[in-house]
C-alpha cells in the first residue's frame, strides 16, 4: 500500500512538475515592469531600453536559455537615424546603439523556430513617431506596443523549456531593438545572424497582442501566404478566437526582415486602438486573459508543425497599404537605415509598378521623373507628382551600375 501511495505521489508530483501553462500573473508582471515609468518608454538607445534588455536577460536565464547574442545574450548594433522619419540626411548625426536580446533553447534538432518581439518603444516622444498632439517629454509606456509581445515571448520560453518534453525544433527567442525606427534590429540580426538561417523552419513575430476585444475576439495573423501549409494548419486549430488571415509577408513589423530572407513568417496582432503610439498605452488596459489565448494558439500551431516536413517558403503580394495622400504607389519597402545617397529598396512587392518595371530588392533609386532622389523626402516629393496611369523614367543603381527603367503607375 505504501509503495502504491508512493508511486501515485511521485506520478502526481511529476505530472505537476511538468505540467506547464501560460501564467497570467507572470504576463502581468512582465508588462507592468516593462511599461512602467522607470523605463521611460524604452526608447531605442535610451537608459530605459538598457533596463529592458537587462530584465529580458534575467528572464532568459530563469528559463534556462543559452546566450545566443554576439556578447552573451546581447547583440549590440550601431546605427544613425534622423529624428524626422521623412529626412534620411545622416551627415553629422551621432551614432546610436541598439540592443537585441537573444536566447536559445537547444533541443538537438535539425531545424529552428524563431520567436520574436520588439522591446523598444517611443521613449519620451522625441523621435517624432508619436501620435500625441504634443508628445515631447511624455512617457510613451508601450504596454501593448510591445511589452505585450515581449511578455508573451518570455512566457513561451518558459513553456517550451519547462514542459517536460523535447520538441522537434530548437527555439531562438529574440527581443529586437529599433523596430519603431524602421525595423532596424531585426534587419541587423538578419544581416549578421547568430544561427544558420538556412536551418530556420519559420519565424513567429508577436507585436501588439495585448488588446484582444472580448466581444469580437478578433486576432489577425499576417503572413499566412508565406508557406503553403500555414492556412490549412491555422484553419484546424482549436480556439474560440475569430481569426482573420492576411497573406502578406511584408508589413510594418519585424517579420518583414525574415520574409526578405526567404523565411516563412507569421505576425500575430490583436488590433489597433486609440492609445496606439500615445502615452495612454498602459499596463492596466491589457487583456491578459486574451493574451493567454493568443499564446495558447501559438503553442498549438508550433506543436502541429512538428507533424510536417520543413515548411516551404512562398512569396506573397503585399496587402499592406501605406496611408498617405499619394495617388500612386511604386510598391517598394524603403530601407530606412540606408546611409548613402538615394533610396534603397529593401523589398519590392510583386505585381506593383516597381516589380513590373524590373526593380529588385537592393536597387537604389537615384532619380524618379525629373527629380533627383537623395533621400526618402525627395522620393516622396517625386511620387506626389504622378497620377494613376502616368508613366515615367526611374534611374537606379544596381551593383554600382546605373540603369534606366520605364515605370507605369
Amino acid at each position: 500500500m505504501k509503495k502504491t501511495l508512493l508511486f501515485l505521489f511521485a506520478f502526481h508530483f511529476c505530472d505537476e512538475f511538468f505540467s506547464q501553462e501560460i501564467n497570467i500573473g507572470e504576463l502581468k508582471k512582465h508588462v507592468t515592469y516593462l511599461s512602467s515609468d522607470a523605463l521611460e518608454g524604452r526608447g531605442t538607445s535610451s537608459e530605459g531600453e538598457k533596463k529592458s534588455s537587462m530584465y529580458i536577460q534575467m528572464q532568459f536565464r530563469i528559463a534556462n536559455l543559452q546566450p545566443k547574442g554576439l556578447q552573451g545574450y546581447v547583440s549590440p548594433f550601431i546605427f544613425k537615424k534622423n529624428s524626422d522619419p521623412h529626412d534620411t540626411n545622416l551627415v553629422n548625426l551621432p551614432e546610436r546603439k541598439g540592443l537585441n536580446v537573444i536566447g536559445y533553447l537547444d533541443n538537438s534538432a535539425e531545424n529552428t523556430v524563431i520567436i520574436g518581439a520588439h522591446h523598444d518603444h517611443l521613449g519620451m516622444g522625441y523621435d517624432k513617431n508619436s501620435l500625441e498632439a504634443n508628445p515631447e517629454g511624455k512617457i510613451h509606456h508601450g504596454a501593448d506596443d510591445n511589452a505585450s509581445g515581449v511578455a508573451g515571448l518570455i512566457e513561451l520560453a518558459n513553456y517550451f523549456s519547462g514542459n517536460g518534453r523535447k520538441e522537434k525544433f530548437n527555439f531562438l527567442f529574440i527581443c529586437f531593438s529599433g523596430e519603431e525606427l524602421g525595423l532596424i534590429g531585426s534587419k541587423k540580426f538578419c544581416e549578421n545572424p547568430t544561427i544558420d538561417l538556412e536551418r530556420v523552419n519559420f519565424m513567429i513575430n508577436m507585436d501588439m497582442i495585448g488588446r484582444l476585444n472580448d466581444s469580437t475576439k478578433k486576432l489577425v495573423i499576417y503572413g499566412v501566404g508565406t508557406a503553403p501549409d500555414f492556412v490549412p494548419l491555422i484553419d484546424k486549430l482549436q480556439s474560440d478566437l475569430s481569426i482573420k488571415k492576411d497573406s502578406s509577408g511584408i508589413g510594418p513589423s519585424d517579420q518583414t526582415s525574415f520574409y526578405l530572407k526567404n523565411i516563412p513568417v507569421l505576425h500575430f496582432f490583436t488590433g489597433q486602438h486609440s492609445d496606439y503610439h500615445k502615452p495612454g498605452d498602459v499596463a492596466d488596459k491589457i487583456n491578459y486573459e486574451g493574451e493567454k489565448k493568443v499564446l495558447e494558439l501559438v503553442i498549438q500551431l508550433i506543436e502541429e508543425t512538428e507533424k510536417l516536413p520543413k515548411l516551404i517558403f512562398a512569396t506573397t503580394k503585399n496587402t499592406e497599404e501605406t496611408k498617405t495622400s499619394f495617388k500612386v504607389t511604386l510598391g517598394i519597402m524603403p530601407d530606412y537605415v540606408f546611409e548613402g545617397k538615394g533610396l534603397r529598396a529593401d523589398g519590392v512587392t510583386e505585381g506593383r509598378p516597381a516589380s513590373k518595371a524590373g526593380l529588385k530588392a537592393g536597387d537604389i533609386i537615384i532619380q524618379l521623373g525629373e527629380i533627383t532622389v537623395n533621400n526618402i523626402q525627395d522620393y516622396m516629393k517625386a511620387l506626389s507628382q504622378f497620377n494613376k496611369g502616368d508613366s515615367s523614367k526611374v534611374r537606379i543603381l544596381r551593383e554600382q551600375k546605373e540603369l534606366m527603367m520605364d515605370v507605369v503607375f
